[in-house]
This record gives C-alpha cells, sequence and structure tokens, in this order.
C-alpha cells in the first residue's frame, strides 16, 4: 500500500493500476472503491478516441456540412428538378428499356431503379447524395494515402461546394452517375496497391472492372479508360498481367452483354449507333472538302462555308439545315452513321494539323478565366440555376419524352421555383463557381510538383487520377464538342492528384483509422 501511495503521488491523475486493477483491498490510496472498473474505462478512451478522431476531419467535416445545406437549399428551391434536352430522352428508355443509339442505357437504369416513387425530387436527391459521396470518396483516398487533413480536404471541396457542381446533380441527367462510378474505380485502384504487400488483389482488381463497366454503359467516353487503368494495374503489378486481366474480363462481360442486346436490337455492333455521326460533327469544324476532294457519296456532306463562319459542331447533329439530318431517314440510321464515319475519318487524315488544332483550341475553352457563353445560349442557360421556369420542350422527340415523364411523375413535371431558396442558389452560383483557370493549376499542379522533387516510386499515384482527368477532358473536344458539363467529371479525378502528389508516403501501408 506503501508503494501506491507513492505511486499515486507521482502519478496524481492514475486511478488504479495499469491494466484497470486497484490496489489490495479494492479501494485507492483515499480508501474509496473505484466506481468505473474496466467497462467506464473503455468506455471514456473509446469517447476520447472518437473525439480525436472528429477533430481530426474537422475542416472536411464543416466542408460536408456546407455541402449538404447548400443541396438542401437547391431541393427546396428547385422542384421537384431541372430538365435538359438529354432527360426525356433517358425517361423513354427508363419505362421502355432498350438500347438508344445515342446513349447508352445506364442512367435510365437508375431512373428505372427509382421509378416506384414516382417522383423526380427522389432522383434529384439521389443525385446530390452521390454528389457528396464522390467529396468523400477523394477525402478518404487521399487520407489513406498519407495526404496532409487540409490537402484531402481542399481536395473534395469542388465536389463538395461548387455551384455548377450542384446545378449538375439537379439536372436530370447522366454526368453525376458517371462521375462517382470513375471516381469510385480511381479510387479503389489508388487504395488496392497498399493492401497485400503492395498488390491488387482479385476482388479489386473484378471491382475495379465492373466500376469501369458501368461507367462506360453509362458513358461512352468511359470506355479508354478501361484500357488506362489495364495499363496502370500492370506498371503497379510491375509487369504481371493477372491484375488486368481479371479488370479487363470483369469490365468486358457487361459491356459485350449490352453490346449483344444492342445488336439484336439494330442488328448493329457497338453500343451506341452515333459513334460516325458525332465525330462528323466534330471535323466540321474545320474540314475543308477542297482539300479532303471527297467522292460524290461523302461530297454530299460538305458544307461551303468557310470554317469560321460555321455554326458549333452539335448544329450539324441537330440542326434541320445540316447536310447530315437532310440525307433520307432518320440522322442514326446505319447507313448515315457509317457514311458521316467515312467522312470524318478523311477529313482528318486530310487535315490532320487541323485536326489537332480544333481539338487544342475546343479543350481549351476548359480552362478559360470567366465562363463565355458556349455553345449557344440555350445551352449555357441549362448549367444555371434560372429564375423562370424553363419553356417545355419543343422538338418531337423530347414532347413524347416528356409525356412519358408525366407517367413516370404521374403528374405535372414542370420545374416549380421556390423563393427565397431559388434566389439564394442563384446568387450563390454567382460567386462559388471553380474558374477554368483553377481547374488548368489543378491539372499542373502534379506533374510540375513530380518533375521539381526527387523521382520515388511511392509518389507515382498521383499518376492515375491525373490520367483520367486528361483523359475525361480531352476525350469530347476530340470526337464530338467541348461541353462545360464535361468539364465537371474530371475534377474530382484531378483533386485527388494534386492531393497525392504532397503525400506522405510512409505512412502509405498505415490503416487510417477515420471515424466520421
Amino acid at each position: 500500500m506503501v508503494g501506491w501511495a507513492r505511486l499515486r503521488r507521482r502519478f496524481p491523475g492514475v486511478r488504479g493500476l495499469p491494466g484497470g486493477r486497484v490496489p489490495p483491498g479494492g479501494h485507492d490510496s483515499a480508501g474509496e472503491q473505484d466506481p468505473s472498473g474496466e467497462q467506464g474505462s473503455s468506455a471514456r478512451r473509446g469517447l476520447r478516441e472518437h473525439g480525436r478522431g472528429l477533430r481530426g476531419h474537422r475542416w472536411f467535416l464543416g466542408l460536408l456540412g456546407a455541402g449538404v445545406v447548400l443541396r438542401l437549399v437547391t431541393v427546396l428551391g428547385y422542384r421537384p428538378a431541372l430538365w435538359f434536352p438529354d432527360s426525356y430522352t433517358y425517361v423513354v428508355t427508363a419505362l421502355k428499356p432498350r438500347p438508344d443509339l445515342v446513349r447508352p442505357a445506364g442512367y435510365p437504369m437508375l431512373l428505372r431503379l427509382l421509378e416506384p416513387f414516382h417522383d423526380f425530387a427522389v432522383v434529384a436527391v439521389t443525385q446530390h447524395l452521390l454528389g457528396l459521396l464522390v467529396g468523400l470518396l477523394v477525402y478518404l483516398t487521399a487520407r489513406r494515402l498519407g495526404a496532409p487533413g487540409w490537402a484531402a480536404a481542399l481536395a473534395s471541396a469542388p465536389s463538395l461546394l461548387d455551384a455548377y457542381q450542384i446545378e449538375l446533380e439537379h439536372l436530370l441527367v447522366s454526368d453525376t452517375l458517371f462521375t462517382l462510378l470513375v471516381v469510385a474505380a480511381t479510387c479503389l485502384a489508388v487504395r488496392g496497391h497498399t493492401r497485400s504487400g503492395g498488390r491488387i488483389g482479385r476482388r479489386t482488381a473484378a471491382g475495379i472492372g465492373l466500376l469501369l463497366a458501368a461507367a462506360t454503359l453509362t458513358r461512352t467516353v468511359g470506355l479508354p479508360l478501361v484500357a488506362l487503368f489495364a495499363a496502370w494495374l500492370i506498371f503497379r503489378e510491375r509487369g504481371r498481367v493477372l491484375a488486368a486481366g481479371i479488370m479487363l474480363a470483369a469490365a468486358a462481360v457487361p459491356i459485350l452483354a449490352y453490346g449483344a442486346w444492342f445488336h439484336a436490337t439494330y442488328q448493329r455492333i457497338g453500343i451506341v449507333g452515333a459513334n460516325g455521326v458525332f465525330l462528323y460533327a466534330k471535323t466540321m469544324t474545320f474540314a475543308d472538302c477542297g482539300v479532303m476532294r471527297p467522292p460524290p457519296d461523302l461530297a454530299v456532306l460538305c458544307d461551303p462555308r468557310p470554317a469560321a463562319l460555321r455554326p458549333p459542331a452539335q448544329e450539324y447533329v441537330w440542326a434541320q439545315d445540316s447536310p447530315l439530318v437532310r440525307l433520307p431517314g432518320i440522322t442514326f440510321t446505319r447507313e448515315n452513321d457509317a457514311l458521316a464515319g467515312r467522312f470524318a475519318s478523311l477529313a482528318i487524315r486530310s487535315q490532320p494539323l487541323a485536326y489537332l488544332g480544333s481539338v487544342a483550341s475546343e479543350l481549351a475553352r476548359s480552362f478559360t478565366v470567366g465562363r463565355p457563353v458556349y455553345p449557344d445560349q440555350e445551352i449555357y442557360d441549362y448549367y444555371l440555376f434560372p429564375a423562370t421556369p424553363p419553356a417545355p420542350p419543343g422538338r418531337y422527340p423530347a414532347t413524347v419524352g416528356a409525356q412519358a415523364a408525366e407517367r413516370y411523375q404521374r403528374g405535372p413535371i414542370s420545374t416549380r421555383i421556390v423563393e427565397p431558396y431559388a434566389g439564394w442558389m442563384r446568387t450563390y452560383q454567382g460567386v462559388a463557381g471553380l474558374p477554368g483557370a483553377a481547374v488548368l493549376v489543378i491539372l499542373l499542379l502534379p506533374p510540375t510538383a513530380a518533375c521539381v522533387r526527387r523521382f520515388r516510386p511511392d509518389t507515382t499515384a498521383w499518376a492515375l487520377p491525373w490520367s483520367v482527368a486528361a483523359v475525361l477532358l480531352v476525350m469530347p473536344p476530340a470526337v464530338a464538342e467541348f461541353d462545360y458539363r464535361y468539364v465537371l467529371p474530371a475534377v474530382p479525378a484531378a483533386c485527388l492528384a494534386a492531393a497525392l502528389i504532397i503525400s506522405k508516403p510512409k505512412f502509405r501501408n498505415i490503416p487510417l483509422n477515420v471515424r466520421i
């Protein structure tokens, strides 16, 4: 007992002996019985650890809370959701499942999954939750791979707070679902090498493949990512091809199954029937038939106007005066698509430098300081929170889709604007959009930092998300045209790469004890 009293004088904050035991007789030096015991001590330790865990993530939790509030205000201000021209086609495919010639059916399957609720507000809320999940995945992955808390929180901020991102989530389009699938695959790939001694497990590889297949069947721009991830896995596995093979097989099965469904429906090979049409529209930004000298069957697709006086590329797909649209049959028949693809191929072969210049000029629109109107005022306005309800669709396919949407909703689908919530979001969007110049800075940061610091193999985790962002930015201008909403899915991957470039490699293999 003398020894215990001496110990208590030396360590006055200690109650009981190590391991939760009490001194002989079950009392402390003051003669009082310890009321807590091992159970109480464990509970207190758990609460203290939990509190420390939350304090370690306070910046991210603040951003996440702000993101939740902003999305709640959006849901209150614009009911049930916002509409885009593509939305009506998605709804038709959801109610009558079949492959679409222009867009794969991944997003319509999400709509069909939520159809029992008969409320597009549920779809909008679901997409807002997916947007929050993107920010959470970026943060947790960055922290797991050793990024400082402030860097990981900053990396998640655009996904959580960018007003244009929130508005895109409220639109009935596929981009939010596509972004989540790509970010999930990216995070799984860069986190997977921290387990099993640096090897990617078979289940992880299969999961990556399935996520990429789902992304491809949501937006076809996801298809090049399958090859990119295969190269990454081979690199991470030091030349071993097993993980890459498993990933490719897992991605191929759903894509080939969808391709078989598409072939059974249209007797055409592929997962969409518009690749030639959109590439033709792209080449019409520079194609010069005087240089190309096309054969007579292709010459009908020429535009005699100089390239500088031509409309944006999308007009060659949808406008009634487009040479392609004037051809017999619908624009996306097998014959028209093949003819357009042949024209585009000849244009690129005949004018390769003009093609590269067109891609570069369209890509540069992603990095502007301001946000100039493009491709036209109508499309531009769809990406802004409106002050008045949008007009009903005017084109025939969209009017059919609107009727299908009313069956889905079991009521009117027009957007109701509720003040003051809608006004708050309009004001917020005026000051809280991520500038294109900032996207460029984020994209340049990882390779620049990698060049100025001594190369270490453990720092290459940034390369995959950076490459994903680059592919997502380059592909639309290369095969179709630039659009502001095509930039947003690339931002989370670019931000993750920027956070990983300043991570601490020595902590990479230590599991992160995150309590959120």
